[in-house]
């Protein structure tokens, strides 16, 4: 017996599957829609608090502008010359002698002692006092010297910059005395209670005896 199947008088035909595709297609279409939607209403929604906050800085930073003018304005010429130097000695204020001291006496090795040291200004970084200093060393060994500098960079309290050296003979022993331009980052945290402001004009060109 011979069976066969005749698919032209009788096609297959499923008419639920591409409608079931279709609905599936629409429906993730839909739900990505909504997404997008949704993100971009709240990206366009920061966006817009943001641009406010940078409008109300703006509007704050040109109040403040404004009144800084006018009470520049209402200074004579006189104060005006004189408010920078008003302003130094609240920064001379706030250095330390005697921390200056005790950071030069952790940084310098034993053989090398400080024959001068002067305060050349004094400003304010953040809330960290920088000096500028002026700064004379003695010591016998002239090797003790590289290492010394290279010692204090890395630290990051003293930074030193070579600006002469002069051989010293004298008092039964010989020796070099190096002088070097200073900037000073003092450490952060020191009390300012204990802050030798008082002290800072009157040894600002002293000599440290040897």
């Amino acid at each position: 017996m011979n069976n066969s199947l005749n698919l032209a008088s009788r096609p297959f035909s499923n008419r639920i599957l591409p409608w079931a595709l279709t609905a599936i297609i629409l429906f993730v279409s839909l739900i990505g829609l909504i997404l997008v939607v949704r993100l971009t209403t709240t990206a366009k929604a920061q966006a817009d608090k943001a641009q406010i906050e940078i409008n109300k800085l703006k509007q704050e930073e040109h109040a403040l502008m404004k009144e800084a003018e006018t009470l520049k304005a209402a200074f004579t010429a006189d104060q005006q010359q004189a408010l920078p130097a008003a302003h130094l000695l609240v920064d001379r204020k706030l250095f330390s002698w005697s921390q200056l001291l005790a950071d030069l006496e952790a940084s310098l090795p034993n053989n090398v002692r400080v024959s001068r040291i002067s305060v050349q200004d004094v400003t304010r970084d953040a809330n960290q006092t920088v000096a500028q200093l002026e700064l004379a060393v003695f010591t016998k060994n002239p090797a003790t010297i590289s290492d010394m500098i290279a010692a204090m960079h890395k630290e990051g309290i003293f930074y030193l910059v070579l600006r002469n050296q002069n051989l010293q003979k004298g008092r039964g022993e010989a020796g070099t005395e190096y002088e070097f331009s200073v900037v000073y980052r003092a450490r952060p945290g020191y009390s300012s209670s204990e802050s030798v402001a008082e002290a800072g004009d009157a040894r600002k060109s002293s000599e440290v005896p040897r």
